[in-house]
């Protein structure tokens, strides 16, 4: 071991002086310099307790460094060193990050009336005596005591018509061929291969089992497949296992396995939805764990630690999937009498609300980090879809009384119009693509949902533009439309672009695969609820018999490579939602609205809304339905009257002919 002198390593320390009568003693210039150094010292010392923040915490860390590195010196070891470097490091980060979250809320406050701080300051007293009343019920194993109540017209009504009747039956026969091939060769996992009949599991769902038995439940449920729902709430109470130390995509968990769990609970009331479900996104939270509250797109299931698609714009969350969390999460609040779960979701609102949009439009990006856009791609398609289709149904969801959601929701849409929403030579309405200031004219099949969202938004429309947006919503349905039959399998293609020449076609090899999407679908079904035009069921019925013809094989439904080819090379994945979305949304479009009393509006998301087709000039109508005994009826006073012991009716009164008001 190499040792120097004292001399060398105390510069300041004299060198005994042979006149001297003592080795140690110092000059006078020399006692005057190591006072000065000890005064700084003690200087500094005092400085970093009293006027560093949090130094409480860098100083406790520093005790426990000194500590671990004596215990170590005296067990002969030093690789603790490095270690405490890291942790000092990390110490010192966390300390500059609570400063700037300190400066940045105080700045929020600045901005606020006395009486808004008020409020907070109240909110947040009420929030700590919630937390810790449902920590006292969780301690005890229980969760709130909720009512459980059948929402009516779910099932037990038969259409009369013929036609209808021979349909729908069609349609459950399809829904029990995927579920009965899913049973067969794949039960448990994940999806199905039907071409080589074998399980199928996405990295998307990390090592959790069973997104189709989870997905498809309500499915099972509204088509009156009891024995096959029981067999799926079985492995549901056996199987379903979220202890997995493993990575999952936060989003497609949340809306194919908590939004499964809950959909299955308010079907058929069963506690074991509700307490998976619980389970399930006490198991999510941690993703909020970001500077801003956005949630991590990827989340570890036993670590708790996220991050985020590494090709998302310099470690984006993406506005689809942190957009798509709000309704899931309200409702886990409601069942677990825990606010945390709406709490997190509101918090997304409050950072969107504070940022610049861009034309008033919704960047696809956001940086978790700094809570700033990323990259200005705007889609209402992949990447952006379903936060819009959120705001609307979380209003709706609230009974009408979210106005923030309600704001938010109209507020993009008219954005949207102004910047995305076009007319191509041939008359189509589509919705391009913002990149940077500049239009991408191509529309994807994820953007079809936007048909039925705005139908479904139109009634509350603000200036009196229901009619408007009714319009809208069937021009962007027949845009749809002729993105099907503009092919050989009369199938959508991913994409499809307006440029060039071509209309509703697409023209790149990787925007021509069908994968057994729902998006067209739904927006036939709602624009057959809102306008019972009976061209809107001729068009699901033109898909259901292009499902059977070109993508049911031996072992199940498959999605197809190329909508173009002269005949299907299939991909061989039946996607889960095949059967909880697509499939669901034929069944709903299909069934007479007369006989089916609400199916296709989820009775707990959408509000009672009437169905009209007048014709101009008609001033006073009455609609009704047939009802039996042990129906249920939910109307707001004096909208309805009973005329017969085995009929309801309501009066409509019409303002124009798009527009109607209930009297």
């Amino acid at each position: 071991e190499l040792k120097m002198p004292v001399a060398t390593l105390l510069p300041f320390t004299a060198t005994p002086s042979r006149k001297s009568a003592s080795p140690t003693s110092f000059r006078l210039t020399e006692k005057f310099i190591l006072l000065l150094v000890f005064s700084a010292f003690i200087t500094l010392c005092f400085g970093a307790i009293f006027f560093l923040p949090d130094s409480s915490k860098l100083l406790s860390g520093v005790f426990f460094h000194s500590s671990a590195v004596e215990t170590n010196t005296r067990t002969g070891t030093d690789s603790v060193s490095n270690i405490a470097i890291g942790t000092d490091e990390k110490i010192l980060a966390k300390i500059r990050k609570d400063h700037e979250k300190a400066l940045v809320e105080a700045k929020d406050t600045l901005q606020k009336r006395p009486d808004e701080i008020k409020q907070e300051i109240q909110n947040d007293k009420e929030k700590v005596s919630q937390e810790n009343r449902w920590k006292g019920a969780r301690n005890d194993n229980n969760l709130p005591v909720i009512e459980y109540v059948r929402p009516p017209g779910a099932t037990g009504h038969e259409p009369a018509d013929p036609e209808t009747k021979e349909r729908r039956a069609k349609i459950k026969e399809m829904m029990k061929f995927a579920w009965d091939s899913y049973k067969r060769y794949a039960w448990g996992s994940n999806e199905l291969r039907p071409v080589s009949k074998q399980g199928h599991s996405s990295n998307l769902f990390g090592s959790i089992k069973g997104a189709t038995i989870v997905d498809a439940l309500d499915t099972l449920y509204i088509m009156e497949m009891y024995e096959d729902f029981d067999m799926a709430t079985e492995w549901v109470e056996k199987n379903l296992d979220f202890n997995v130390n493993a990575e999952v995509s936060v989003f497609e968990v949340n809306i194919r396995f908590v939004g499964g769990l809950l959909s299955a609970y308010y079907l058929s009331g069963k506690e074991v939805f509700r307490k998976k479900a619980i389970e399930l996104g006490e198991k999510l939270l941690p993703a909020f764990k970001t500077p801003t509250g956005i949630p991590w797109a990827l989340l570890n299931l036993k670590s708790g630690i996220g991050r985020n698609w590494p090709w998302a714009s310099g470690g984006s969350s993406i506005l689809a999937e942190y957009g798509t969390l709000h309704l899931e999460f309200m409702h886990l609040s409601k069942l677990s009498g825990n606010p945390a779960f709406a709490e997190k979701v509101m918090n997304i609102r409050k950072v969107l609300n504070r940022l610049d949009k861009p034309q008033g439009l919704y960047p696809n990006y956001l940086n978790p980090n700094s809570g700033q856009w990323g990259q200005h791609h705007v889609s209402v398609g992949g990447l952006g879809d379903s936060f819009y289709e959120y705001l609307l149904k979380a209003w709706l969801m609230s009974d009408k009384t979210d106005d923030e959601g309600k704001k938010l929701y109209y507020d993009a849409l008219k954005a949207i119009e102004t910047s995305l929403i076009r007319k191509s030579s041939g008359g189509l309405t589509y919705i391009a693509e913002w990149k940077g200031g500049l239009l991408e004219h191509k529309m994807g099949h994820l953007t079809c949902f936007a048909g039925g969202m705005i139908a479904l938004g139109a009634d509350g429309a603000p200036e009196d533009q229901t009619g408007h947006q009714m319009e809208q919503a069937a021009e962007i349905a027949r845009t749809c439309h002729e993105s099907y039959a503009r092919t050989t399998l009369k199938l959508g293609p991913e994409a499809f672009r307006f440029d060039g020449g071509v209309e509703a076609i697409a023209t790149r090899q990787n925007e021509k695969y069908f994968i057994l999407r729902p998006e067209v679908i739904e927006t036939y079904m709602y624009m057959w609820r809102f306008t019972h035009d009976p061209k809107y069921r001729d068009w699901g019925w033109e898909a259901v018999q292009a499902l059977e013809k070109y993508c049911r094989v031996d072992g199940g439904y498959s999605g197809v490579r190329d909508v173009y080819a002269s005949s299907p090379n299939h991909d061989d994945v039946q996607q889960s939602f095949y059967l909880a979305e697509t499939l669901k949304a034929q069944v709903a479009l299909i069934v007479t609205f007369s006989s089916s009393a609400l199916l296709g509006l989820a009775y707990r998301i959408f509000l009672f809304t009437i169905p009209h087709r007048f014709s101009i000039g008609l001033r006073l109508s009455e609609v009704c339905w047939p009802i039996k005994n042990g129906d249920t009826m939910f109307l707001k006073p004096g909208t309805g009257r009973v005329l017969l012991e085995n009929e309801i009716c309501i009066s409509i009164k019409l303002v124009s002919s798009r527009k109607h008001e209930v009297l």
